[in-house]
């Protein structure tokens, strides 16, 4: 049975116009024992700047290594998403991710098929998307890093969808990253599908959805950026830990929420539960 461990995603502090190093260390000062840090392509203003969470991928690797082993906590894995449709775009970016996180130190990397071509047919997607995991999965292979598939786009939005880009490529480097936010806004069962897809599952994103969100934007939606606090909205997490425990591999919940204080409390609901 899979053990279940707490970490947090750096989107908690979207808001606080702070660099990485500030983000992993207050991560660490809630308690969290692993941090899921973003990673980007090329140079932005706002993180050269110290004032975005998110790291270069044109930066050494050992940064992010060094400021993990400085806060004393771990990486559950890199937020990679690129859009799997596009392989102009994603074939090299999650190429290179898979690259940084083997030299960084984490395990894995997490994207879904993003936002499609305004002139590609389904069929065509899935060829794209095929293309640009066999290329990820090949570098993921020969370094023992996995590609986590998350429902958050068009294709992956119902467990068929989701099973679909799954199976474009036979390997081993490819599971499933799970979000129960996004899986519940996008209409689906989170708990149904959860157990679906338990034995591929590598990752896990705990995002809660508030109430108001959910009355004005489910089944209207394909996913959310970040959630509210765990144990504040609609997610049954007794539940989710519940089908968790039953995984044949340990699991760390990477939680996805906009703010310090909704880390805070979702640490302090999710710790009470397990």
């Amino acid at each position: 049975m899979g053990r279940i461990f707490l970490g947090v995603n750096n989107e908690f502090v979207r808001h606080e116009d702070k660099p990485f190093e500030w983000a992993v260390d207050k991560a660490a000062q809630l308690g969290y024992e692993y941090v899921e840090p973003m990673v980007h392509w090329g140079r932005e203003l706002l993180s050269e700047a110290g004032y975005f969470h998110s790291v270069s991928m044109l930066d050494d690797p050992y940064r992010v290594k060094r400021a993990c082993q400085k806060a004393r906590i771990k990486l559950s894995g890199l937020s990679a998403h690129c859009p799997l449709c596009r392989p102009e775009i994603s074939t090299e970016y999650l190429k290179q991710a898979v690259r940084f996180a083997a030299e960084c130190g984490a395990p894995l990397v997490n994207t879904d098929e993003g936002a499609k071509p305004n002139f590609t047919s389904a069929a065509e997607d899935h060829v794209l998307m095929k293309y640009v995991l066999t290329e990820a999965a090949r570098t993921a292979e020969a370094r023992g890093i996995r590609i986590g598939l998350e429902p958050h786009q068009q294709y992956s939005k119902t467990p068929e969808g989701l099973d679909a880009i799954y199976h474009l490529v036979d390997s081993p480097a490819i599971g499933i990253n799970f979000d129960t936010g996004n899986s519940y806004l996008a209409g689906q069962d989170p708990y149904s599908w959860l157990e679906h897809v338990r034995d591929r599952l590598i990752h896990l994103h705990a995002k809660d959805i508030a109430v108001e969100q959910s009355d004005a934007q489910r089944g209207k939606v394909t996913g959310t950026a970040v959630g509210c606090a765990c144990g504040d909205g609609v997610i049954d997490w007794k539940r989710v830990i519940e089908i968790c425990r039953q995984a044949p591999r340990d699991i760390v919940f990477s939680v996805e929420c906009g703010t310090i204080e909704q880390a805070e409390r979702s640490i302090r609901h999710l710790r009470s539960l397990l």
